[in-house]
């Protein structure tokens, strides 16, 4: 009798406990084993020479202990084509019990990593044995990215999280018209244990990885991949992971020196361990993600499908992940368009199918207008309702997560 007595006594105390969040961090590296052609410029006619850091994919899986969960993975590459995302997503959910809603797969879209196969294909060799290269490299690619979310899954432990926003200066609007917006927020999500020791950073900024340019041979991540080597050497025991925002029409300026591509890295760096040294808004409540499928049309009638993703928790931090290449009207309006959420807007997300222009850039034409679309494999620009159908999906996504 006195034994129920207690436990009767202990079980008001059991739901905090289960509603404790979780975190877990992991990584793993996908630098290539050989040289192997390289993505972003039309311009380079060889394969890489040799490699200037390595470049890895992280996972951090986000718990709340009511049963949100969410795998948020960070991968130093040019872009993920649907086919490999939804191919990770399978495998994820076979062996981790996850939905596609659950997984988030952003790519730091850095000009100096290898190909992956399917995207931006016009740029590839007519060489054979380097087409087979890029296909072994990216069979090898989606099996590091099953296993890097197994792992952070396998990491969960107790954790604290924490948002805000901080500023860097180097990104510039590369169409340089008389309209030319820019977006310098650093958004910082600061992981912690109970400890108070940081576990992990993620971070975004709204700018091409492109400092470093097409004569660069050399395997790298870029601003992206310096800014969380310097992090990871600043906060000892910590995982920095970089997310790719809304960066389709901006460049870092200045570029074309390998020392400014370290220079604008560390100045990412500096803000987001200015900001994480400080006090944060808490993260909290329960985690809710969505995932939908959308068309956009092209002009020519046809259409392309269109990821549109977006977790959330009750208190804190809401995440927007939206597929291709998108400029960054679009990060400006959904923050003028939901002032209640403390937004993430990442671009590069799930699949990079080809630019994401604003109506106005769409109008303007021009490279994000529309003569980019053939390094995509895409012969017309998009329909005019394109900024619409994006905005459209993105408030379907928001209304799932915000009941």
């Amino acid at each position: 009798m006195r034994y129920l007595l207690m436990l009767s006594l202990l079980l008001p105390a059991l739901p905090v406990w289960a509603a404790a969040p979780r975190a877990g961090v992991a990584r793993v590296d996908i630098t290539p084993e050989e040289s192997i052609w390289m993505s972003g410029y039309a311009a380079r006619k060889r394969p890489s020479t040799g490699v200037q850091m390595p470049i890895q994919a992280k996972a951090l899986a986000l718990d709340d202990g009511r049963g949100g969960l969410v795998v948020l993975v960070a991968i130093d590459i040019i872009g993920l084509p649907a086919a490999l995302s939804d191919r990770v997503a399978a495998e994820a959910a076979k062996l981790y019990k996850l939905d596609r809603a659950q997984i988030v797969l952003n790519a730091s879209h850095t000009h100096t990593g290898p190909m992956v196969e399917a995207n931006l294909m016009p740029m590839a060799p007519a060489d054979n044995a380097e087409l087979k290269k890029i296909r072994a490299y990216t069979n090898t690619l989606a099996g590091k990215l099953v296993t890097v979310i197994g792992a952070a899954l396998g990491d969960l432990s107790p954790a604290r999280f924490d948002f805000d926003y901080g500023e860097a200066g180097f990104a510039i609007n590369r169409r340089k018209l008389e309209i030319a917006p820019v977006d310098h927020r650093v958004p910082v999500l600061r992981v912690t244990a109970p400890n108070g020791q940081i576990r992990a950073l993620l971070f975004g900024y709204a700018c091409h990885n492109t400092t470093l340019t097409a004569e660069f041979l050399e395997i790298s991540g870029d601003y992206a991949g310096y800014a969380q080597a310097q992090l990871e050497k600043e906060f000892p025991g910590a995982t920095a992971l970089f997310f790719m925002l809304c960066g389709g029409d901006q460049n870092p300026e200045p570029r074309s020196r390998r020392e400014l591509a370290e220079k604008h890295g560390g100045e990412l760096a500096r803000e987001v361990a200015r900001l994480a040294r400080t006090k944060m808004q808490p993260v909290e409540g329960r985690l809710r993600t969505a995932f939908q499928l959308t068309r956009l049309a092209l002009n020519n009638m046809k259409q392309v499908n269109y990821p549109v993703q977006a977790v959330r928790f009750e208190k804190g931090f809401t995440l927007i992940a939206l597929g291709g290449e998108v400029v960054v009207d679009y990060a400006l309006k959904f923050t003028n368009q939901y002032p209640g959420e403390r937004l993430m807007v990442a671009g590069y997300s799930n699949d990079v199918m080809c630019y994401i222009p604003s109506l106005r850039i769409l109008r303007e034409g021009g490279y994000e207008g529309g003569d980019s679309m053939k390094w995509y494999g895409l012969d017309a620009p998009f329909a005019e309702d394109v900024e619409e159908r994006v905005t459209d999906t993105v408030a379907a996504v928001l209304q799932r997560v915000r009941k």
